[in-house]
């Protein structure tokens, strides 16, 4: 019935005598078409069920759509082109819409994607705050709406609503402060009082890094800052959140248990809270691939769900009358449901837990109907959900790597050669084991290589032994310390606990331990410049091709991603990296390839961002120890030697007035001059000027030289809400006038190389 559907159109063919007027170029051209387009048909007929999960493909398309467009009015030309085809495709029966199954290709997906498109622009328009205009300082009264430990930063982080001091619009606001200026009775709902500084979510430094402000803007937060003050609790409130108050209890109960980063391991697995793992610690699982581990994930709410799953269904059978009455898998999947549930509550309700949840209360619901625990179409359906309740998630690496790890195992268990190698079969058990081991160590592999791209992306780097190092991590996170913290905690109702603790603490740290020793192997990690969204797309677009197909057809995947192989491979950091506000200036050594920083005094948050950019692991070198450079106390003279040629920078260092004259001639010596601060007209290098007036409208920098090309922060950000330009210097008005009231006499530094 599908082929036939694909071969009811009567394609006419000239006979060879008398078609003399058929055989010009034009009518062979629609001939071709239309036996193309009946391959299209015939192929859409035949594929069944496999069409559905492009469905959410093209509703996650369209979320991402909204992302890049960039003004408003192409959104509401991307809307009107939807609405359009749509329409053409519901009513048409002419062209490449005479095919049916083409036809309603079109007409669901391209509703598919405006659906997704709407999605994110509606939840945006609802939940997205702006920030502040500003940074501010002074005294502060707020309402405590949240409160999270981080012992190991040994600071308190308070969420916090309140009015904005100078539109007095409620505003909702992310403050830290120090453990000891915290109240032991601070809890939810008290009134506060507290001196601090407040400033505008930050957008990313340097293009292609982390976007705090686009993330803050999901979140309803309009302002992040610190209390420079004791905390002064003006009025209890009501109490806090029963859950949290319990989930704050159960955390501080662990950490008197298990002190220490096993302790803090430990707290993140119960409760979600990794408040007090070290950042070597956390580094050193990032770096072996065993970081998923710390987060609540689908791995630990489905580890979860199905211990409580099989233990419901093994006691259950134990009574013949209410086996042979009752289906026992319904009773046990409920008693999984809400476990799972309430791990999930109990955890904090973070939005990657909640998404595991609800994944493993999909897989749980088809166990109990019979049908396959996992499966392309149910995988798809999770993933729709998810970004119909949180469409911003998509760009986010934790949807990211969880659907794309289980797409893995899905399309891994549904190739042929995989259930070939998996049949059951007459062996010896040390056979059987070698073949399940091989199975996971070639899942392992493949889970590896697919999140790479993911990592590479938004982290810059990805470790390479992650597959060897799951392997063992995962096996005795889940069969042995999940189960003796959940042990030790029962245990502890009626005081015999402690044995238990002891064994979940060796435990923990032999998890650590094979963290670092992974961690520490040569070439444990690589680390790359910023990927462009168009190269991480190819990857994308490969994956899903070839995880979502079946048979040969799917192959054609490879060639997207070899694309973007080629493209990481010939991709180059930028030689001049500028952040948004002018300050933080680095650059690359030509020969050394070692970084070079303007600010020996640059923070740690600075120095990751320039090192994530520059895609080097090394640490900069100040900039006197720079043999490039010559430097004063107000400017400093670079010379970067590229292929041919040499590109002479002048970077501003100080506050001191210099002579106009004096200024322009050594603008007009250099071929880049970078300020903090407004330049006169006067100063006009040979290439690019990046003062404050444009780095106000185009945010961080990055330079490359030799190809004399130059990417900003504004290139992806357009009229999105959180974005605004500007905002980088706002007090720089006050610091100018301040710098001008200075006399000085010092001149700018000549160039080395003329």
């Amino acid at each position: 019935m599908a082929s036939h559907a694909a071969t009811t159109v009567d394609f006419e063919r000239p006979d060879v005598a008398g078609g003399a007027a058929m055989q010009h170029r034009p009518w062979i051209s629609q001939s071709h078409l239309s036996s193309s387009l009946a391959g299209v048909e015939c192929f859409l007929s035949n594929c069944g069920f496999a069409r559905g999960p492009w469905l959410t493909v093209a509703f996650g398309i369209g979320i991402i759509a909204w992302f890049l467009s960039l003004t408003a009015e192409a959104w509401a030309g991307i809307c009107v082109v939807c609405v359009t085809i749509a329409f053409l495709a519901l009513h048409s029966r002419s062209g490449i819409l005479r095919f049916p199954y083409i036809r309603q290709a079109v007409l669901s997906l391209s509703l598919l994607f405006l659906a997704g498109f709407l999605s994110i622009w509606i939840r945006s328009e609802i939940v997205g705050r702006q920030a502040i205009l500003h940074p501010v300082s002074g005294s502060f009264t707020a309402r405590v709406i949240g409160i999270e430990e981080q012992p190991a930063l040994d600071r308190l982080r308070l969420t916090l609503a309140m009015r904005d001091p100078e539109s007095a619009n409620p505003i909702k606001v992310r403050v830290n402060l120090p453990l000891s200026s915290g109240d032991n009775e601070l809890a939810s709902g008290a009134v506060i009082r507290f001196r601090g500084r407040l400033s505008p979510p930050a957008s990313p430094m340097f293009p292609g890094g982390y976007d705090f402000a686009r993330a803050a803007w999901f979140m309803g937060i309009s302002a992040t800052g610190s209390a420079t003050s004791p905390v002064e609790i003006v009025s209890r409130g009501g109490g806090q959140d029963w859950l949290a108050g319990q989930r704050m209890a159960l955390s501080h109960h662990i950490a008197k248990r298990l002190p220490g980063t096993a302790g803090g391991i430990a707290t993140a697995l119960t409760t979600g809270d990794m408040g007090a793992i070290g950042d070597v610690e956390v580094q050193a699982m990032r770096d072996s691939g065993l970081a998923h581990l710390l987060s609540i994930s689908g791995l630990h709410v489905s580890a979860v769900i199905g211990f409580a799953y099989f233990v419901v269904l093994r006691l259950l059978a134990l009574s013949p009358a209410l086996a042979l009455r009752v289906r026992l898998p319904i009773l046990a999947g409920a008693a999984g449901a809400l476990v799972g549930i309430g791990y999930t509550l109990l955890s904090g309700s973070q939005v990657p837990t909640v998404r595991s949840c609800l994944g493993a209360l999909l897989v749980l619901l088809a166990v109990v109907h019979g049908r396959d625990a996992l499966s392309m179409r149910l995988l798809a359906v999770a993933a729709f959900l998810v970004l119909l309740i949180w469409p911003e998630s998509i760009v986010g690496p934790s949807f990211q790597m969880s659907f794309a790890a289980v797409m893995v195992l899905v399309a891994l268990g549904s190739a042929e050669p995989m259930k070939r190698w998996l049949s059951p079969r007459d062996e010896a058990v040390s056979t059987k084991g070698l073949r399940a081991l091989a199975m996971l160590l070639a899942t392992g592999l493949a889970i590896e290589i697919v999140l790479m791209p993911i990592g590479l992306f938004h982290f810059h780097r990805a470790g390479l032994y992650g597959a060897f190092a799951n392997l063992v991590a995962i096996p005795l996170t889940t069969l042995a310390i999940m189960p003796l913290i959940a042990l030790a905690l029962a245990l502890d109702i009626v005081g015999l606990g402690a044995p238990v603790w002891w064994l979940a603490a060796h435990a923990i740290d032999g998890l650590l331990e094979i963290a670092r020793f992974v961690a520490a192997r040569p070439g444990a990690v690589i680390v790359t410049p910023g990927m462009s969204g168009g190269h991480f797309l190819l990857f994308v677009a490969g994956g899903l091709w070839l995880g979502l197909w079946n048979g040969t057809f799917r192959l054609w995947g490879l060639l997207p991603i070899m694309a973007g192989l080629l493209a990481l491979l010939v991709m180059q950091a930028p030689d001049i990296m500028v952040s948004g506000d002018g300050r933080h200036v680095a650059w690359v050594e030509p020969g050394s390839r070692r970084i070079a920083m303007l600010r020996d005094s640059s923070s740690d948050y600075a120095l990751d961002n320039i090192m994530e950019a520059a895609g080097l692991s090394q640490r900069p070198q100040a900039v006197r120890d720079s043999p490039s450079t010559r430097c004063n106390q107000d400017f400093c003279a670079v010379a970067l030697n590229s292929p041919g040629k040499i590109t002479h920078l002048l970077i501003a260092r100080g506050r001191s007035i210099v002579s106009e004259e004096q200024l322009a001639k050594a603008c007009a010596r250099a071929d880049v001059v970078i300020a903090d601060r407004r330049l006169p007209g006067s100063c006009r290098p040979r290439w690019l000027k990046a003062d404050r007036r444009l780095l106000d409208r185009t945010g961080g920098l990055a330079i490359s030289v030799g190809p004399r090309t130059v990417k900003s922060v504004s290139e992806t950000q357009g009229d999105h809400g959180w974005w605004r330009p500007g905002a980088f210097r706002p007090f720089a008005t006050q610091v100018e006038r301040a710098s001008r009231a200075r006399e000085a006499t010092l001149a700018p530094p000549r160039a080395t190389h003329q």
